[in-house]
């Protein structure tokens, strides 16, 4: 399998919303890894902003977010807000013209996506979900060896990502106000990771305990396909799990080391009494967000309105498992 050099993808000019630790990864790829650059970033902390555009050697900043949107030089922008601030970050610079690239979790919820694709819609505009995995050279491979009927039928698949994260209950990841919790946060991983490989499930069963700030602090899901497929997800913020993801077919098995929503190593087994490896593949790279903005460039530049790798219909179906999912274990955020 070739793997494509997001350097061979047109330059494309990036504004930053919100400069925090996912922010400056972004940054860093964009620099490192692809022949794009960030030319403004936007914060409600003006030295904040001015602190990281002095190390990424960004020209322009700004302490708020709405002149990153209309700064004539940024021909897309990244939204790395929290998760409750998503869709208004993503319509802010919408509404401006320019294409969006938005953090996953990509909304709080179901109708805030449908906002945000209205939008971006009725101004042909280019909008996606940053769900780089999907991206990445190993997820290619499990692709293209379950499409050409590697393992047979797929039966089940099983993916986990937990972290053991002792936080204060003021930390975005247990706050409500913020769409706090492993589920939008850390479960994202899995339960995109599964809706990519089979779709929209008919039916969802999920389980969970909350924090003591009413988010969810450890949620686990069965995903029904139909009478025989089925997906299994679990996600903490407790406790650091093996982050690793399994395919089972009715010849074969692939198995993702951890982390696996990361460049990693993946091998298919044969269903023998040894499970012997037949096949492996090695993806492991520096970075990996380098993918996902080459392939907002080539997109933007050709002017499509969405990715084939994470079209609109499966941001929603994985926006929707979730609101499931925060349903039947009783999470909501205020106002909701």
């Amino acid at each position: 399998m070739t793997v494509i050099d997001p350097r061979e993808a047109p330059a494309l000019r990036w504004g930053v919303i919100a400069p925090g630790g996912i922010a400056r990864t972004f940054a860093h790829a964009v620099r490192s890894a692809t022949r794009s650059t960030v030319v403004a970033v936007g914060s409600r902390d003006a030295g904040r902003a001015a602190a990281f555009a002095q190390e990424f050697d960004i020209p322009r900043s700004y302490g708020d977010y709405a002149s990153v949107a209309a700064d004539q030089e940024v021909e897309a922008v990244y939204v790395a807000s929290p998760h409750s601030e998503h869709r208004d970050h993503a319509l802010l610079a919408l509404r401006t013209g320019k294409p969006v690239l938005v953090e996953k979790a990509l909304a709080r919820n179901e109708r805030e996506v449908h906002q945000m694709f209205a939008a971006a819609e009725e101004a042909n505009l280019f909008a996606m979900e940053a769900m780089w995995t999907r991206f990445l050279p190993h997820i290619d491979w499990v692709r293209s060896r379950i499409a050409a009927g590697a393992i047979g039928e797929v039966v089940t698949v099983t993916a986990d990502h937990g972290q053991s994260l002792d936080l204060p209950d003021a930390h975005r990841l247990k706050n409500p106000d913020l769409a706090g919790g492993a589920l939008l946060d850390l479960g994202v991983y899995p339960i995109s990771f599964a809706v990519d490989l089979l779709g929209a499930p008919a039916e969802v069963k999920a389980l969970g305990a909350l924090t003591n700030t009413r988010v969810d602090g450890h949620a686990s899901a069965v995903l029904q396909y139909d009478a025989k497929v089925l997906a299994q997800i679990d996600t903490t913020l407790w406790t650091r799990t093996p982050t690793t993801a399994v395919v089972s077919g009715t010849e074969g098995s692939i198995e993702i080391d951890s982390d696996f929503y990361q460049p990693t190593t993946a091998q298919l087994r044969r269903p023998d009494k040894d499970r012997t490896v037949v096949e492996e593949f090695d993806g492991r790279l520096e970075g990996g967000f380098q993918f996902q903005i080459a392939e907002v460039a080539r997109c933007v530049t050709a002017g499509r309105t969405q990715s084939e790798r994470v079209r609109w219909d499966s941001s929603r179906a994985v926006m929707r498992v979730m609101d499931e999912i925060r349903r039947q274990i009783g999470v909501v955020y205020p106002g909701e």
